[in-house]
């Protein structure tokens, strides 16, 4: 008797089950039985907020007129540049000092020796998993030593794709650039990253300009971001309109050498139209170190937002740090080359030379090969930054 009434029990509750079934996934209103589509107010009721545990970290570290940006998420870490060669000891001693033994990823976003300054030690130092550098080779000592160090220790490069993504943690990473890279213009080669924690957000440009914003922003790439790390320092050739309507960030972190510095960054241009927009400002260069903090929902910072009136331009000048660079494909490291005597040093460092905007070359005074547009500079930041003597004039 027992037997027959669980069996009664388990036939009842069958049908009902099969009866519910029925009546929530067929219309009563369609003759073919067939599922209806859910409506676009069905589909947003079953979109969930994306949630996650712990926190992601950004650190802005200050190495002066340079980039260096540490993201942790949990026990993974990604670098995006590594300052100057200066920065050696501060770079590399800053790690330990967050726990990070090894990192998950590390860009050189282009190969301006204030970007990949210290990225051999750091190679050197800790184990690495992925290096990310763009196809794009340079004449320099500093170059060379990156290039070096890969190749001591087995690794090769991933070109950036734009549109890969990898995680770090619960993090999503999305490589958005570089697009619209013009010639020898290392800036315009910098690859741009988003990082998506939870509902929030962050967009690393390196030194990309205007040309590169006009670019992504054409081919309709998701920008939006809370939080924006501003082009190339500041710079007057970088944060277009467009782009920061595009971005709409809530707080813009600019990366840069005191003020008054000899490349004039930040510019008040860039300045005025980030606090026209609202936009909440921080820089290395008055605050030191920068950390942000999301749980995903919410971001706080370790310093409080500059008011616009302390927050002074750089100098007047705003010309760009240049260095000889080579367009060319390299997805490894033992495909790039570079020479050491391409990286020549004078013993006579302290004669005054001249550069251009666009050129690779240094000068003597009178050579006809300089322009209108010629910048005076000491013989040693010309060889540091990468600039070869003209064999015309032979300075």
């Amino acid at each position: 008797m027992m037997k027959r009434l669980r069996i009664f029990i388990i036939l009842s509750l069958f049908l009902l089950f099969m009866t519910g079934c029925s009546s929530s996934a067929v219309t009563t209103d369609d003759p073919t039985g067939e599922v209806a589509a859910p409506t676009e107010e069905e589909t947003a009721q079953v979109v969930e907020a994306t949630t996650v545990t712990g926190t992601l970290e950004v650190h802005y570290i200050d190495v002066g007129q340079a980039d260096a940006i540490l993201v942790e998420q949990g026990d993974h870490a990604m670098l995006i540049d590594a300052g100057n060669n200066a920065d050696t000891d501060l770079v590399t001693s800053y790690l330990p000092g967050q726990g990070i033994a090894s990192l998950d990823v590390l860009v050189g976003t282009h190969p301006h020796e204030d970007h990949i300054g210290s990225l051999d030690a750091v190679i050197n130092q800790f184990d690495i998993g992925e290096i990310y550098m763009p196809e794009l080779t340079a004449t320099t000592q500093t170059f060379e030593d990156v290039i070096t160090a890969i190749t001591n220790k087995g690794m090769s490069i991933s070109s950036p794709t734009v549109g890969t993504q990898f995680n770090l943690g619960e993090a999503v990473c999305t490589i958005l650039g570089p697009l619209g890279s013009e010639g020898d213009d290392a800036n315009t080669y910098s690859i741009v990253i988003k990082v998506e924690y939870g509902n929030n957000s962050f967009l690393f440009t390196g030194d990309a300009e205007t040309v590169n914003e006009s670019a992504m922003i054409a081919a309709g790439e998701d920008l939006s971001a809370d939080v924006l790390k501003v082009g190339h320092h500041g710079s007057s050739s970088s944060s277009s309109q467009a782009f920061v309507d595009a971005v709409n960030p809530t707080y813009a972190i600019i990366s840069v050498g005191p003020a008054p510095n000899e490349y004039g960054h930040p510019t008040s241009a860039t300045l005025d139209r980030l606090y026209s927009n609202a936009i909440q400002v921080f820089r290395t260069d008055l605050q030191g170190t920068i950390i942000a903090t999301s749980d995903g929902q919410t971001i706080s910072f370790n310093v409080t937002p500059i008011e616009q009136a302390n927050s002074p331009p750089g100098d007047s000048t705003d010309t760009a740090s240049t260095e000889t660079v080579t367009s060319a494909a390299s997805t490894t490291a033992t495909e790039q080359t570079v020479t050491a005597d391409q990286s020549t040093v004078v013993a006579d460092n302290s004669e005054t030379v001249y550069i251009t905007e666009t050129g690779s070359k240094y000068h003597a005074a009178g050579c006809q090969y300089l322009s209108n547009s010629c910048i005076a500079i000491s013989k040693a930041d010309a060889n540091s930054q990468g600039f070869t003597p003209c064999s015309k004039c032979n300075p």
